[in-house]
């Protein structure tokens, strides 16, 4: 027995065999033109727009070849971990509908046959491997205490390292079997590194699925399969289950290129074909002075994918803007189908974009407005106390007490229109835009007295009418009768002989009951506030 399987031994014993490991993840029967993807979140804080980005490309190969999408949770970073993130991740998943075929659930079921689907949970794998790799001279412990090399280990590298900017060779690689049990005798900690095998002067080629063929310099640096701790960083772990797990595609952010030859050197490593990766470009965003830069989770509030449920989009509008974000192509795609659902768009890996998209709210906007526009009125209260049951369990609760009234709201203008109002792009912006059905207006006016006036006859008068156009002949009628112009061109041609026009009794009217000056036809909320409800109205902007 060699150095490098008596070091292994001495370093992993008592460990299950790679051999049988690899027995245990039988490759997996795909048909033709079947992709394995993956998302691989590590539970580290909220998801992120980019991780979600990430996930709902990957979600997309998968459905759109038959194939499968896993969920793996990169959980090896105990001290980033946050407690609540594992179940933000499956909220966010479960609410768009973009949900894995193969995971483990909360309460810790394995979903699939390549588990477990919890990084914590197979480090055993990865220390069978890098035991595989020690033996065979590929990989060794490091003992320095820093091991990424910093800081107290600077001096030892300046020392011992081979004075080339190139290479990053580490003092510990040859270390003998007995100098190696003399650290392990003395209680200390160790790291495995992989050995690499080039110096620095060579180049590597690969492919990248959207940007094609990149060609780098190759690794030189001895980096680290597995911490001090036995627990293994992204390089290593992803290496082996995407390997394991049968992944066919990853799709990852473009900062990864720069790291790939590192990759594809641990790949060859331990025998495996390298994964395809599509490494997608990052979301940018135009800041207040106009600089571009990469959306922020500490500046951006919509970088948290919750934002979207809080603010209360309509999940539709989310993957639809994020369509649009992957492929420019789904815009007029849009256009052409405006009622297909978004599942019915095709796109393959090469229509993916190549520029870095910009973030844009009132973009996301304008797509939640056409998909709320072809929401029904019943639908849209229904959603809207779905939301605020969540988000508003005030106003979730007046909702319901008030159905009726807030049904007729959100019917108006709506239903019984050909060309319904686009003006709604968010359940949480209903209550501000239905403020007056919830209390009465603050009335506020520039001709006090002719507006006066104008509301004290409208009140004495007042009938609740049966039609829009019931409505408009009788504030019509009152109009004319309190000097207003009924006919714009003799307004238009002699303005100083009436008090206004008919639009201007209108917007009067509409003051003195909503409190805004604009808006759908105030026949649809004299109707939904009721005859009560519009008579004191009147009564009090009477008096201002």
């Amino acid at each position: 027995m060699n150095d490098y399987k008596l070091i292994a031994e001495l370093l992993f014993p008592n460990i299950e065999k790679t051999d049988e490991i690899l027995k245990r993840y039988p490759s997996r029967d795909l048909n033709n033109g079947e992709q394995v993807t993956r998302f691989a979140p590590s539970p580290t804080g909220f998801m992120h727009i980019g991780n979600f980005f990430q996930a709902f490309i990957s979600y997309n190969i998968a459905r759109q070849s038959d194939g499968v999408f896993y969920l793996r949770l990169e959980d090896t970073d105990s001290k980033r971990e946050v407690k609540e993130a594992k179940e933000i991740i499956y909220q966010i998943l479960e609410k768009f509908n973009v949900f894995p075929t193969e995971y483990q659930t909360l309460e810790g079921k394995d979903i699939g046959k390549y588990g477990p689907y919890v990084q914590s949970q197979r480090v055993n794998i990865y220390n069978a491997f890098a035991k595989k790799l020690v033996e065979e001279g590929k990989a060794f412990p490091c003992f320095c205490k820093k091991t990424e090399g910093k800081e107290d280990v600077l001096k030892l590298r300046e020392n011992k390292f081979i004075e080339d900017n190139e290479k990053e060779y580490d003092p510990c690689r040859n270390l003998s079997y007995q100098e190696v049990k003399e650290h392990l005798d003395k209680g200390e900690k160790f790291a495995i590194r992989l050995k690499t095998k080039n110096d620095g002067s060579q180049r590597v080629k690969f492919y990248d699925l959207i940007k094609g063929e990149i060609e780098a310099k190759a690794n030189s640096k001895d980096f680290i399969l597995l911490k001090n701790d036995g627990i293994p960083p992204y390089a290593f772990a992803h290496a082996i289950d995407d390997t394991l797990m049968g992944t066919t595609i990853v799709v990852r952010g473009e900062e990864y290129i720069s790291s790939t030859p590192m990759h594809i050197e641990l790949f060859e490593a331990l025998g495996f074909k390298p994964t395809s990766y599509c490494h997608n470009p990052l979301i940018w965003k135009i800041d207040e002075n106009g600089k571009k830069r990469k959306i922020s989770k500490r500046k951006d509030p919509e970088a948290d994918m919750r934002f979207y449920f809080s603010e209360g989009y309509p999940k539709e509008s989310i993957l639809e803007y994020l369509l649009n974000l992957i492929n420019s192509g789904f815009e007029i795609w849009r256009k052409n189908n405006p009622t297909l659902s978004w599942e019915e768009y095709k796109f393959g890996i090469k229509d993916i974009t190549t520029v870095a998209p910009v973030f844009d709210i009132v973009k996301l906007n304008d797509i939640a407005k056409n998909i709320v526009v072809q929401i029904s009125g019943e639908k849209l209260f229904d959603n809207w106390v779905k939301w605020a049951k969540e988000y508003d369990g005030e106003l979730a609760e007046e909702l319901v007490i008030n159905k009726e009234k807030f049904v007729k709201l959100c019917k108006m203008e709506r239903d019984d229109t050909a060309k319904p109002r686009k003006d709604i792009y968010n359940y949480k912006m209903l209550k501000e835009y239905f403020s007056y059905a919830f209390k009465k207006p603050k009335v506020v006016v520039e001709e006090k007295d002719i507006f006066k006036d104008f509301i004290t006859n409208y009140k004495n008068s007042f009938i609740m009418p049966n039609s829009n156009q019931e409505w408009f002949d009788h504030i019509k009628d009152i109009a004319g009768q309190n000097g207003f112009a009924i006919d714009n061109k003799l307004y238009k041609q002699n303005p100083e002989a009436y008090k206004g026009n008919i639009a201007k009794a209108c917007e009067f009217a509409r003051i003195a009951l909503t409190g805004q000056k604009s808006g759908p036809s105030l026949y649809y909320i004299i109707d939904a506030l009721g005859e009560s409800e519009v008579r004191e109205r009147l009564e009090s902007a009477s008096k201002i």
